[in-house]
């Protein structure tokens, strides 16, 4: 049963763990926030899957990046298009329930949703991003 509850609270004790070793050392946990590179077919996919991202409190902040050259393989061929790249941050916490919700709504059968944690940056924008995201 204590096993159970402690997987259970799991989340909210890692959490409270980081803010409290912020808060005391003054410091940032590596890997606490991420980025996520999506890649979308157009500008209004990029426009409505950035914005539903923003609506549900899952990211701290979405950049929608102007046409992209894209070359990849797909069914054994190599393509050539134009994309639009989303640039999103958000916790590292989330990358899981955001990768899941755009795919979902993603037009393409394989969209290219890729993170990268943050290892540093500043103090006050990642402060700002805590703040900005919901504990959800």
């Amino acid at each position: 049963m204590i096993l159970v509850l402690i997987c259970a609270l799991y989340p909210v004790l890692k959490t409270l763990c980081v803010q409290i070793h912020s808060a005391v050392t003054g410091s940032y946990v590596a890997g606490y926030h991420s980025v996520l590179l999506v890649n979308c077919p157009t500008e209004q996919t990029a426009r409505d899957i950035g914005r539903s991202i923003m609506e549900k409190r899952l990211a701290a902040c979405v950049n929608i990046f102007p046409r992209t050259t894209t070359m990849y393989y797909w069914k054994g061929e190599i393509r050539d298009t134009s994309e639009i790249l989303l640039l999103v941050r958000t916790r590292t916490s989330l990358v899981q329930r955001l990768v899941t919700y755009i795919k979902a709504v993603h037009p393409y059968d394989i969209p290219e949703i890729i993170s990268f944690p943050i290892d540093d940056g500043s103090q006050h924008y990642l402060k700002w991003m805590e703040d900005a995201v919901t504990d959800i």
